[in-house]
């Protein structure tokens, strides 16, 4: 999985695009594996249990409701309604939810121990988000966003499905684009630590099309566009993997300013 474009824009309209595909983006996005909440841990210096982290650009709760399972009390934030219905229905005690853009949080300052960014700091303007961030901290507090990679470079088929969607999506942002990098989020700190988590994703065909349609590149598609290019890649993944069962190499990219 690749993120999507390195952009800012209004908040209402970001969390309209997800909105879209909220069901499709809680069915099919992959939580985070383990050995990320210890790396998180390690290199923050603040232990899970017991922190108070505000998750920014919550979406769905995936990393949410991952750091409240390890002892967090979380704030989840996030401009998408619909993503936040889907957040609340799991109804897990300790993690409130909160309608809110991640450039301007109504939140206390010094009120957290982590600001996190799963999958989100991309969306947010560079230097406000990271502003708001630092004003919410509490004094030995850390900053920590991650992004799950499908590792393009382990596994022909995946370069191929990357290249297809490319060529059918015009604002397809992820390996297969020349220009395509990690978000920059390291260059706003003075003092940052990186970690590169490498996992095997095992997920069924149809699962990993739910995931495909969460992206905002297909959003931005007609409905018969999407369908089409759904249709072709999910013949392509049958002929690769008859058993119904997909093998992602993944990495998860993980950046903490402290």
């Amino acid at each position: 999985m690749s993120p999507e474009h390195l952009r800012t824009g209004p908040s209402r309209e970001l969390g309209r695009v997800f909105d879209r595909v909220a069901d499709a983006y809680e069915a099919g996005r992959p939580g985070y594996p383990d050995e990320l909440y210890r790396a998180l841990s390690e290199v923050s210096g603040v232990p899970l249990d017991g922190a108070t982290a505000v998750d920014v650009g919550a979406g769905t709760g995936k990393l949410a409701h991952a750091l409240r399972a390890r002892g967090s009390r979380v704030v989840a934030v996030d401009p998408g309604a619909e993503m936040l219905a889907r957040l609340r229905s799991k109804g897990t005690a300790g993690v409130s939810a909160v309608l809110a853009d991640g450039n301007a949080l109504p939140l206390a300052g010094r009120s957290a121990d982590l600001v996190t960014y799963g999958q989100s700091w991309h969306w947010l303007d560079p230097v406000a988000s990271i502003e708001e961030a630092r004003r919410v901290l509490r004094p030995g507090g850390a900053i920590a966003a991650c992004w799950n990679l499908a590792h393009v470079a382990q596994a022909e088929w995946l370069a191929a499905y990357e290249e297809r969607l490319a060529g059918a999506c015009p604002t397809y942002w992820g390996p297969a684009s020349e220009e395509w990098s990690v978000p920059p989020i390291a260059a706003a700190f003075d003092v940052v630590e990186e970690r590169w988590i490498p996992w095997t994703r095992l997920v069924a065909i149809e699962d990993f099309l739910l995931h495909l349609r969460s992206h905002s590149y297909m959003a931005a598609l007609s409905a018969g566009e999407a369908d089409a290019l759904v249709e072709r890649q999910r013949a392509e993944l049958r002929r690769e993997f008859p058993d119904n069962v997909v093998s992602v190499p993944m990495r998860v990219y993980l950046a903490v300013g402290r």
